[in-house]
């Protein structure tokens, strides 16, 4: 199926509603000093069904995304906004990233994809998560979605519980990021956007020490588990990057989630 963006840009999904906020979540990432210039290489981890993607080449011209996604429902509708919007620029690569090449079960919320992840653990820490990341959304929507603030808050819980309904496990494989960049021949990452549900530590972990020096800056969304998001900004600062902003979005004060924007310079 398709839908259209803000903007009116038209792409391919899986859930309407989540394209939509996903849009709304991608113009959270291009702030405090992350910008698209010509010629950029971009990188996409967890890039869903890639509205990111889309957004960063409508930014500049000449720009070359590489989208990893290793769910193969989400992958599908991925392919398709590639075609419709990549113009040969948009490479799609069937992966999860992690610290070693290898394979692992992903659990795959088919009414929710965006939450789709490999650390489904991170939602027991809070078992309200799935909850309060809904009144977030209720509270703060995208301007398309306003009519979210008229949902009575107590409908929360019941939501939440349909978009986790009928969760089912799925055998994905993994690569480390320095292994993808030499295969596919990168020489510089203009930007790292990692958005992967929990996994962003292992992406880290999985770039080597000569790789880091090719990466110009980074946006990752950090769940704050085991003090995450300090050891993130700690190895970021030691790997050369010395502007870093953190903060929570609209709406998810409440969660553990936070984007952390890094710049060398």
């Amino acid at each position: 199926m398709k839908t259209k963006l803000s903007d009116g840009t038209q792409v391919h999904c899986l859930r309407k509603p989540e394209a939509k906020m996903l849009d709304h979540h991608v113009e959270g990432y291009l702030q405090h000093g992350i910008e698209i210039h010509d010629n950029d290489i971009v990188f996409d981890i967890g890039a869903n069904i890639g509205v990111f993607g889309v957004r960063v080449m409508q930014k500049a011209k000449n720009v070359s995304v590489y989208c990893l996604e290793p769910i193969p429902e989400i992958l599908e509708v991925l392919s398709a906004n590639a075609t419709l919007h990549g113009q040969g620029k948009m490479h799609v690569l069937p992966f999860g990233v992690s610290s070693e090449n290898t394979s692992a079960t992903f659990t795959y919320f088919p009414n929710t994809p965006a939450l789709s992840t490999l650390h489904p653990e991170q939602w027991d820490v809070d078992p309200r998560a799935f909850e309060k990341a809904v009144k977030g959304t209720m509270k703060s929507p995208p301007a398309n979605m306003w009519w979210m603030r008229l949902i009575p808050r107590f409908f929360a819980g019941a939501i939440a519980k349909q978009l986790i309904k009928g969760k089912r496990t799925v055998n994905c494989e993994l690569r480390t990021l320095s292994s993808l960049m030499e295969q596919e021949k990168i020489f510089r990452i203009d930007l790292l956007k990692i958005d992967c549900e929990g996994a962003e530590w292992d992406v880290l972990q999985g770039i080597n020490e000569n790789d880091w020096a090719k990466i110009n800056a980074l946006v990752i969304e950090v769940h704050d588990t085991d003090n995450r998001v300090r050891k993130v900004q700690d190895l970021l600062l030691a790997k050369g990057f010395a502007k870093l902003h953190t903060e929570q979005e609209q709406g998810l004060e409440s969660s553990q989630m936070f984007n952390i924007f890094a710049l060398k310079s």
